[in-house]
């Protein structure tokens, strides 16, 4: 069942939250085989606050307006009784969290239900959720390819059917590469408007939380029940939406180019809007997140070096070295790079943008072909998301209607206007534009 399908079976009484957490932990126990999206099901956990949904109903309550939704939560958010790894074995001696993360809290305060931890790069350290401790997460779409990351194993978890809702980070593009592989709606929200406290941190100051879920529907309730606010109901008519040029219309494949073609087509985005030096902007995003996630890691790093996946380690040391002077350098041009996003709104309600140049890459050759060369796919699927990010703009995520395997666009808008981007996101989803959430194993 879809989100609204369980929630409204529970409020009717017709089935129990207790029934819908024990079918959803039976189905990631028999399936997630396939996949690798969890690290661990929370059997206790999620019977307590099932069991909690169906007393609240008994006794004429309301549970919240997520009423026993499953959702699944990124193995760096704290959930009481848990230990939080972030990934990483490094954690895994550390003592369990004694509260929940605010996210997680909220959400359980709104009625859903939390059926797993899930799979993750080490640290959040990465765009493909190839864990050197857990190992990889497929695609729920084709087994042979990556999910993307790091949030991976949440975005791998909506697309299966696990859970219809799932909490993630994003950093340079951690929710919107693997949304977009995946198939499924994500949104990176204004930096700040969600509290991270009781989340592992990556780059703090570039750090963001936020929802995946099944709809843009869905999407927007766990939003409102994560910030605690109502958003109003707007018109999208007569809005000037306009489309990022330049370093965002190169290095997609025909497909990619096809599809935000006609996403363009549909939201008559006949005006093109290039930002200036978008490829300095994502070297400054490198630059600071390697910087602070080397300063923060250091300590453990001295002490710990080789119990750390090698890749998320020999780069987090090489941030550790970068001279001080280059770190200011990225952090001015961060500041200058906000006030020309600024600036691209003059004349544009809402920009769109691929959020991904490609399908997911396959597992056995995981590159892809930026400048004409192949490279890399764990450091270059985020080369649309990662300058973005330097803003802290808010930033929603859609499945684009295809006719092969999933791929998404980024609609951004002015910070704190999410109303906006939901009431865009409704209207594509009603005129058919983008996909549902389907397994498609063509793998198998």
């Amino acid at each position: 069942m879809t989100a609204p399908e369980i929630a409204g079976e529970i409020r009717a009484r017709r089935v129990s939250a207790v029934d819908i957490a024990r079918q959803a932990m039976a189905r990631i126990e028999t399936e997630d085989g396939r996949y690798n999206a969890v690290t661990r099901v929370l059997h206790q956990r999620a019977m307590e606050c099932a069991a909690r949904i169906d007393r609240l109903l008994a006794a004429g309550q309301d549970p919240g307006p997520l009423a026993g939704v499953p959702f699944g939560i990124k193995d760096l958010f704290d959930v009481r009784g848990e230990v939080t790894t972030a990934g990483s074995r490094v954690l895994a001696g550390s003592s369990p969290a004694t509260k929940d993360a605010i996210l997680v809290s909220r959400l359980i305060e709104a009625g859903a239900v939390p059926v797993a931890t899930t799979n993750m790069d080490e640290f959040a350290y990465g765009f493909a959720t190839d864990n050197a401790h857990h190992g990889v997460t497929r695609n729920p779409h084709d087994q042979d390819r990556l999910a993307g990351g790091s949030s991976g194993g949440s975005a791998a978890g909506v697309a299966a059917g696990f859970f219809p809702v799932a909490l993630g980070s994003d950093t340079n593009g951690s929710i919107r590469v693997p949304a977009s592989l995946c198939g499924v709606w994500g949104l990176r929200a204004t930096q700040g408007r969600l509290p991270t406290e009781g989340s592992y941190p990556f780059v703090a100051s570039l750090d963001t939380v936020g929802p995946f879920a099944t709809s843009s529907a869905y999407l927007r309730a766990t939003f409102e029940a994560l910030s605690r606010t109502t958003l109003p109901a707007i018109d999208t008519r007569d809005w000037r939406i306009a489309r990022l040029g330049g370093w965002f219309a190169t290095n997609m494949t025909t497909d990619m180019a096809q599809a935000m073609d006609s996403l363009a087509r549909h939201l008559d985005a006949t005006q093109v809007v290039e930002l200036p030096e978008v490829a300095r902007a994502r070297a400054a995003a490198f630059v600071i997140s390697a910087a602070e996630g080397g300063s923060l890691h250091l300590p453990r790093l001295r002490q710990f070096a080789g119990e750390y996946d090698p890749a998320v380690r020999d780069r987090l040391l090489a941030g550790a070295l970068l001279p001080a002077h280059i770190v200011f350098k990225a952090q001015r041009l961060r500041n200058w790079f906000r006030r020309q996003m600024h600036k691209a709104f003059a004349n544009a309600d809402i920009l769109i943008a691929p959020a991904v140049p490609c399908v997911a890459p396959r597992l056995d050759e995981p590159t892809i072909r930026i400048d004409g060369r192949d490279v890399p796919a764990r450091a270059n699927l985020g080369i649309y998301t990662q300058p973005l990010t330097l803003a802290g703009f808010p930033i929603l995520t859609l499945p684009m209607r295809t006719s092969g395997l999933p791929l998404g666009a980024q609609l951004i808008a002015r910070p704190g206007r999410e109303d906006q981007l939901f009431a865009l996101a409704a209207e594509l989803e009603g005129s058919g534009m983008t996909t549902s959430p389907k397994k498609h194993d063509h793998a198998a």
